[in-house]
């Protein structure tokens, strides 16, 4: 949308260029070199200005795209950062839980290892 709103105002810059210079060749109480002279530099005046304009718009979207390229350098970091902790996190769950199974399994290899206590009778 901004980008059809500079084309439309570059294109009536363009028309404003070519009324006013048809405006001056025919008002102009200058002979016919004279006003060829005058057009020429008209057209090298607008073409500089179109230079300039259109060098300033590459410096900004080259410095748009460094800007861009360094958020998304910071959320690349960021997401990695995050990742790398839930990855530790996930080390150490598994880690406990192996563990607690560990243990259990060694409990109950003890228990089927012992006999049972003799049972005392009941009056």
């Amino acid at each position: 949308m901004a980008e059809e709103s500079k084309i439309n105002g570059l294109a009536w810059f363009v028309a404003g260029l070519g009324v006013g210079a048809l405006a001056g060749i025919l008002y102009a109480p200058k002979s016919g070199r004279e006003t060829r002279e005058d057009l020429l530099n008209g057209a090298k005046e607008g073409t500089e200005y179109l230079r300039n304009r259109t060098r300033h718009a590459a410096e900004q979207v080259e410095e748009l795209v460094g800007k861009g390229k360094e958020h998304v350098g910071e959320y690349v970091d960021r997401g990695r950062a995050q990742w790398e902790e839930f990855v530790e996190r996930g080390k150490n769950l598994v880690s406990e839980q192996t563990g607690r199974v560990s243990a259990a399994v060694e409990a109950g290899r003890e228990a089927y290892k012992t006999p049972p206590a003799p049972e005392e009778p009941t009056l």
